[in-house]
C-alpha cells in the first residue's frame, strides 16, 4: 500500500541529506563498533557487541523508515492564499495573543522553531483557510477559536 507523504522541499531535501549522513557515516561505525567487539572473543557474553548488534537494528529500522517516506514524499503545491503544507500563518487567540506557525508534514515537525503538522489540532483546523477567517481547533483541554492575520 503506497501513502503518499506530502511535505515541504526543504524537509525532504533534509530527510535526504539525513538518510545519506546514516548510511554514509553511522553505518560504518556501527560495522566497526560490532567488528571490534567481535574481536575480544566470546560473543555470547559480550556486551559491547550485543550492544552495538542492536544499535545497528535500530539504525537499520530509521533507515527503512526514511526511504520508505521518501519513496513516497510529494512536494506540497502551493495553495495560494489559503493555508497549506509550507504556509506561514499568523493567528490571534481569543486574548488577542498573537502566534506564528509553519505547516509542514508530521516528519518535519520543529515545536521550537514553530514547526506545526498539518494534523495535529492546530495545524488540521487551519488547513484550508483563508486570511481574515476564524478557525475552531479542539486541542487537549480546550476548544480553540483562532482568527488568521496572515497567510505566506
Amino acid at each position: 500500500m503506497n501513502k503518499s507523504v506530502t511535505m515541504t522541499a526543504d524537509g525532504k531535501r533534509e530527510l535526504e541529506e539525513k538518510l545519506v549522513h546514516l548510511k554514509t557515516v553511522n553505518r560504518p561505525e556501527i560495522a566497526h563498533k560490532i567488528g571490534r567487539a567481535a574481536d575480544d572473543g566470546d560473543l555470547s557474553e559480550n556486551g559491547a557487541y550485543h550492544q552495538a548488534k542492536e544499535d545497528q537494528a535500530r539504525l537499520e529500522g530509521q533507515i527503512a523508515e526514511l526511504e520508505f517516506v521518501l519513496r513516497n514524499a510529494v512536494v506540497a503545491r502551493d495553495t495560494g492564499d489559503r493555508v497549506g503544507i509550507g504556509k506561514t500563518v499568523t493567528v490571534e487567540d481569543e486574548n488577542g495573543k498573537e502566534r506564528t506557525y509553519r505547516l509542514v508534514s508530521s516528519h518535519e515537525v520543529n515545536t521550537v522553531l514553530g514547526y506545526i503538522s498539518d494534523q495535529s489540532p492546530i495545524g488540521a483546523a487551519l488547513m484550508g483557510a483563508r486570511m481574515g477567517e476564524s478557525v475552531q481547533a479542539e486541542t487537549p483541554g480546550r476548544a480553540r477559536t483562532l482568527k488568521i492575520v496572515s497567510v505566506r
